[in-house]
């Protein structure tokens, strides 16, 4: 696969910030591809030394960011995935305090390095299954402050943990600054969707996409497109307005956008658009004293497209 640009991992940093310079700028519509590498470091800092207070490599660096021509507040980017290529090996990890299992397990660090080859991705030593890498923290740069690469996921991306943004799947996200830019990490090798540990098969690797610019989209979540479905990410507090909110964008979807009768919309949802929890990261800002504790809720509205 020709790749246009290439980012070394040494421009990952925590956080998306519209005060951090660009590493690179780009036309969108070209075709181009981009190559975001990104490490694990922090990872493997915790698997050497099991000490959540000695860690010097952050959480969730993201490469970039990528300064995307054109690009204004109300449009939105729509990154191809185009291909994700692992390294040979990844980590699993219980870390305390984080999990929806941190009660059941110990209150220091576990931790395990994860064989990746031909056969697959070594979970244990009876439990060997196909990688399936996906992107974790993708997002743009907010028009004020920092927006986190651990939590909470935010209306212009982060640390969504979503299974889907996959090669082969678009990515839809909000912009809120001149540029866009974009940034890309925390590369999986395997994850079940909702990423029960908070740590699944975190791996390094290199991450390819090109870049459309979609101009006044006006959306207020991501959206992820794949061959057989749109997914609407829901945000908000409770879960239950994090549902509504999802809901609205499906809805809106077929009637503003499609043109479809309310009715119909309302008896295809029902009928088909499926629902489901999206990754640990929660909608709101945690309590900084306990920072892997989630507020709110992401949630999955997923449309099929034979429906359309």
């Amino acid at each position: 696969m020709t790749v246009e640009h290439r980012l070394g991992k040494e421009h990952g940093r925590p956080g998306y910030d519209a005060s951090v310079p660009p590493v690179l700028r780009i036309r969108p519509g070209t075709g181009e591809r981009i190559a975001f590498e990104t490490d694990d470091a922090v990872y493997a800092e915790l698997h050497d030394h099991g000490d959540l207070a000695a860690l010097q490599a952050p959480i969730n660096p993201v490469t970039g960011p990528v300064y995307v021509e054109g690009a204004k507040p109300g449009d939105a980017l729509a990154v191809h995935v185009h291909e994700i290529r692992l390294g040979d090996y990844g980590w699993s990890q219980s870390l305390p305090g984080a999990g929806a299992l941190q009660h059941r397990m110990p209150d220091h660090v576990v931790s395990r390095r994860i064989p990746i080859d031909a056969e697959g991705v070594h979970l244990t030593g009876r439990h060997v299954v196909p990688a399936r890498p996906m992107i974790g923290c993708i997002g743009t740069a907010p028009a004020t402050g920092q927006n986190s690469t651990v939590m909470p996921t935010t209306a212009l991306g982060g640390n969504m943990d979503l299974t889907d943004v996959a090669p082969g799947a678009t990515v839809y996200l909000p912009v809120e600054v001149e540029g866009a830019l974009l940034s890309i990490g925390d590369i999986h090798a395997v994850m079940a969707r909702g990423e029960s540990s908070f740590v699944a098969i975190e791996a390094a690797g290199v991450a390819v996409v090109s870049i459309d610019l979609i101009p006044d989209a006006a959306l207020r979540a991501p959206r992820v497109e794949t061959d057989e479905e749109w997914i609407f990410v829901g945000l908000g507090d409770p879960v239950q307005e994090s549902v509504r909110r999802g809901y609205e964008d499906v809805f809106d979807h077929l009637v503003d956008e499609r043109g479809w009768d309310r009715m119909d919309a309302y008896a295809v949802m029902s009928a088909l658009v499926h629902s489901e929890l999206g990754g640990p990261t929660g909608s709101e800002a945690p309590d900084p004293l306990h920072p892997f504790r989630a507020v709110g809720a992401v949630t999955l509205h997923r449309l099929p497209k034979s429906v359309l």
